[in-house]
């Protein structure tokens, strides 16, 4: 019996719903964490932002794992053909179409739900989202490399989702810099998928080579730490202390983007980028001294009394 007629018979309520909860890719949603609450750095830390960041939060998580059910329906065929992805639940035959396309439909009305009962956020960056990878889905992720281009927009997206929420000015540096990034993140799972699946799966892979992606990896690199530092110099709300933020971060972030190659590189971690970042204690630490500098710089900025205590 194959895949999807075996998948016609419903497993029991408890494994359906770990089924349910894989199809979800929970994993993933540390991407809406790292990029919605990046508006919170031009606002400025207040618990009303913070709340207007989380719901963002929630509204493109909620968004993303409709994108997934949508993909994962859509590309099962070819999924059974990867090494990995193989086992996610509709390829293998855990959940069948018409109950994971059920699963869809509620979040979709939970995704209306939040977008209606919210604060007043401009919606368009959550459709663009959803019509772009709707695009990608059907055509676009044929296309190298337009395919990788794509897949970062949609962290832009989520930024200027964020930006909406809390008020904030769109901070065009820190927008480059996402988006650059995300292209570093995505090229390294390219660069895996290279020596892996190859263009049986993905045939965009036809259209690289591994000296194209380490030449896309290196540039892009640079361009995500030029952009992150300009906008530490110009825009970043943290003065008088941005000399002393720019002589943290800038070496702590650039060991970050170190660590990463060598993950990619060495250790071959690139083929989840999520799970090669956060599982790098050296990655996290880096982060968390930039996150602490940065937060610690903007407080003081907006709310220069706090640190009065220090001195006349």
């Amino acid at each position: 019996m194959s895949a999807e007629g075996a998948a016609v018979e419903l497993p029991a309520a408890p494994a359906l719903a770990g089924q349910l909860v894989r199809l979800a890719r929970p994993r993933q949603w540390a991407k809406n964490l790292l990029a919605v609450p990046l508006a919170l750095l031009d606002a400025g830390p207040t618990w009303a932002g913070a709340a207007k960041a989380g719901w963002a939060v929630a509204v493109f998580t909620c968004a993303a794992v409709l994108v997934y059910i949508g993909n994962d329906i859509s590309d099962r065929r070819a999924d059974r053909l990867h090494p990995t992805k193989r086992h996610r639940p509709i390829a293998a035959g855990r959940i069948s179409v018409p109950v994971a396309a059920g699963f869809g439909a509620l979040v979709a009305v939970l995704l209306g739900s939040l977008l209606l009962l919210g604060p007043p956020v401009p919606a368009w960056p959550v459709a663009a989202y959803l019509l772009v990878n709707v695009a990608y889905s059907r055509w676009l992720k044929h296309a190298a490399p337009l395919d990788i281009c794509v897949v970062a927009s949609g962290f832009v997206l989520r930024v200027l989702y964020g930006y909406g929420a809390v008020g904030a000015p769109v901070s065009l540096p820190l927008l480059s810099a996402v988006f650059t990034g995300c292209l570093v993140l995505v090229l390294g799972k390219r660069r895996h998928e290279l020596g892996t699946a190859g263009p049986e799966h993905r045939p965009a892979l036809a259209g690289y080579t591994l000296p194209l992606t380490d030449q896309l990896l290196g540039l892009n690199l640079a361009l995500t730490a030029g952009a992150f530092l300009l906008y530490l110099a110009t825009d970043a709300p943290v003065d008088p202390y941005r000399q002393a933020v720019l002589a943290v971060a800038a070496p702590a972030g650039l060991f970050a983007a170190f660590r990463y190659l060598q993950a990619i590189h060495v250790h071959r971690a690139g083929g989840d980028p999520v799970r090669a970042v956060l599982h790098d204690r050296l990655i996290v630490a880096s982060a968390c001294v930039v996150g602490l500098v940065l937060a610690a710089a903007i407080t003081a900025h907006h709310h220069p009394t706090l640190l009065t205590w220090m001195g006349p």
